[in-house]
């Protein structure tokens, strides 16, 4: 089982001497690893968060000097809480340079920065999005198929699954709104080769998704300047599939719009 592999490392993690104070500009060490946080200003109750994944060769603090971000964030009253990977990429099943992962040590960083933040600060861990662009995006699939139930859903923005869906996912399912530029040209929605592996389809993704979470087609999502298609399942989960006229870009409306669709099914 998946499950014993991750939990050593994530006691391994978890068994650091207590760190000092961090945040926005300083690291959250747990172990070997970091993560940084933005709390929202003047949260008198727990708060939900938004889980972030950078891009390739992207770092945490990169994050936190996107000033949209943190903003969006602040505003919606969420937390920030940024990830840092174990390589300059994401360590995760097919990536470039790390054949045979089945991305276990990524699984229990994540799970062990949830619980660190939920320690020092009053988490609501009912309200967790996890998003991502790029590569960070590709992580977010994985853990949308490995850990679904740890998060409210899941935002990815160009970037899915490195060659192909894996064959077994968890369930229930968690919502996935996947945004994703018509023209891009560094994660095509087909697909391209990387090195000694390549990218996998975005629309065979969702397929495999739509057929493991029991989703049907249900009313599209309305997204200013954006194509969307949308499918629904019983339990309330949410699969949206949006396109942009544009290339490989992230913008904060991107995260924002996804946040919206999971408040509107209930989920944050």
């Amino acid at each position: 089982m998946r499950l014993f592999r991750i939990l050593p490392v994530v006691l391994a993690l978890l068994a650091a001497p207590p760190a000092i104070a961090c945040g926005p500009d300083s690291d959250c060490v747990i172990g070997e690893r970091h993560y940084r946080v933005q709390w929202p200003e003047g949260a008198q109750e727990p708060a939900g968060a938004i889980l972030y994944a950078h891009g390739y060769r992207g770092s945490a603090a990169a994050v936190m000097r996107n000033a949209a971000l943190r903003r969006m964030a602040e505003e919606e009253g969420l937390a920030l809480i940024a990830l840092k990977s174990l390589d300059q990429d994401w360590v995760i099943p097919h990536a470039p340079r790390h054949a045979g992962t089945d991305g276990a040590r990524e699984f229990a960083y994540v799970a062990a920065v949830l619980e660190d933040v939920a320690r020092r600060f009053p988490l609501d861990r009912g309200r967790v999005m996890g998003a991502g662009f790029s590569s960070g995006a590709m992580l977010m699939w994985n853990l949308a198929c490995q850990m679904p139930g740890r998060f409210a859903g899941i935002v990815a923005v160009a970037g899915t699954f490195w060659q192909r869906p894996p064959e077994t996912c968890a369930t229930p399912v968690a919502s996935v709104v996947h945004l994703h530029g018509e023209t891009d040209p560094t994660v095509p929605l087909g697909g391209r080769t990387i090195r000694e592996t390549w990218q996998g389809d975005v629309r065979e993704a969702l397929a495999m998704y739509r057929h493991l979470g029991g989703f049907r087609e249900a009313a599209p999502a309305r997204v200013e300047g954006m194509t969307c298609e949308g499918w629904r399942n019983d339990a309330g989960e949410i699969l949206d599939f949006c396109l942009h006229p544009g290339g490989h870009s992230l913008r904060t409306s991107y995260i924002r719009a996804g946040l919206e669709r999971l408040r509107a099914a209930g989920r944050m």
